[in-house]
């Protein structure tokens, strides 16, 4: 049993994550969220909740002491702001392992068609925000890893294939549970793809753009 901090508690592959360790281990969580009153169903025997806004280092370091693993399922134009946060509140507590979602696109990695049309709909500073929190992740000393999904659907299908930093990113979308899934293995094996940064889609959907779009 451990102590797993979940950051950004409320998102869609953050409740998919929380539901299978709730269901299928014995970890107490720590849940993190902007608004507290979004969580329903608290399991108050093995579940505490934070309120509070990542970039609140302070509150941060206060809220994650004791934890033994952190996942980010974090978002928005402050990200970098976050991940600095982040990485101040693990060390202050000694905390080593983070598990960082982050997005496909910030090395330039997505080929041909399905990269420019992923890049001029990530336009507008997004990829290079989710760039640069993601350096400030991997110039860390923690034993992190980042995951990179493509683009992201509620398909109840879980089916994926991993990509490294450096590789050509291969399919066009994957299913929010596929990610839960590898997030849910990556908390219960954490001493798996540390300093990896994966990208993540399900076999086979290579194209222009997603099938949903």
């Amino acid at each position: 049993m451990a102590n797993i901090m979940i950051l950004g508690a409320h998102g869609q592959i953050a409740t998919l994550v929380r539901g299978r360790l709730l269901r299928e281990t014995q970890h107490h969580l720590n849940l993190f969220l902007r608004h507290a009153e979004r969580l329903k169903s608290v399991d108050h025997q093995r579940e505490t909740i934070y309120e509070g806004d990542a970039t609140d280092t302070p509150l941060l370091t206060k809220d994650m002491n004791g934890s033994d693993l952190v996942y980010a399922n974090l978002g928005g134009n402050d990200i970098e702001e976050q991940a600095n946060s982040v990485v101040k509140a693990m060390n202050a507590n000694h905390i080593k392992r983070l598990i960082w979602i982050s997005t496909l696109g910030i090395y330039d990695e997505v080929p041909g068609a399905f990269g420019r049309w992923n890049h001029k709909m990530l336009d507008g500073g997004y990829l290079e925000t989710y760039a640069a929190a993601a350096k400030v992740i991997e110039s860390s000393k923690l034993a992190y890893t980042i995951i990179r999904p493509a683009w992201l659907s509620n398909k109840d299908v879980m089916s994926y294939e991993l990509t490294q930093k450096g590789e050509p990113f291969k399919g066009t979308e994957v299913s929010r549970r596929s990610v839960a899934d590898l997030v849910f293995k990556l908390i219960n094996h954490p001493d798996q793809h540390i300093g990896e940064s994966l990208g993540v889609d399900q076999p086979n959907t290579q194209g222009d753009k997603p099938s949903f779009y």
